[in-house]
């Protein structure tokens, strides 16, 4: 009788560790989020660019908003597509404006910018943390438009890509070079 109390302890010992063990790693993996999408579809402020910031080309951009780097997604860890630029707003706050963001939904994902050049194919997927970077916030959907502040005390120039960036992970999703617009 007692090794059958044994046995059941044991049982249920190691049925325990096997329901924790899956509930930690769901939790640390979130698989989930492959199969879910967020839009955002923020505005974009109009802006020109530099060359253009003198001609009458638009009547509806402010006089001072102007785009100084451009750059197009590339893909590292999931398929990333979409364009990232850097505006200047009238009143000299930067922006950092993606649009027609198209990536997979991932476990803690940031933006950054980073002074890392883009590298292609799984060289450029964990090289965005050796240098100088700037996390501007968690990324806000996975699909769609979407702007984020460039905070005062940051100069863009002293950063040449933005990454979506895997916090968890330490893996970029997709990232982009920017380059003087």
């Amino acid at each position: 009788m007692g090794k059958r109390i044994f046995r059941s302890r044991v049982a249920w010992a190691g049925l325990a560790s096997a329901v924790l063990v899956t509930a930690l790693a769901l939790y640390w993996f979130q698989p989930w989020k492959l199969f879910t999408d967020t839009y955002v579809d923020e505005a974009v402020p109009p802006a020109r660019t530099p060359a253009s910031a003198t001609s009458a080309t638009s009547a509806t951009t402010p006089a001072g908003n102007e785009i100084l780097a451009v750059g197009e997604f590339v893909t590292h860890e999931h398929l990333t597509t979409g364009s990232a630029k850097i505006h200047r707003l009238a009143d000299g706050r930067h922006q950092l404006v993606i649009r027609n963001l198209s990536t997979s939904s991932g476990p803690d994902l940031r933006v950054w910018l980073t002074d890392q050049p883009v590298t292609l194919g799984k060289a450029g997927w964990r090289v965005f943390d050796d240098g100088e970077r700037v996390e501007l916030a968690k990324l806000k959907g996975n699909q769609g438009n979407q702007v984020y502040e460039i905070p005062a005390s940051v100069d863009p120039r002293d950063f040449r890509s933005v990454s979506i960036w895997c916090k968890r992970f330490a893996v970029s999703f997709g990232a982009a070079d920017l380059r003087a617009a």
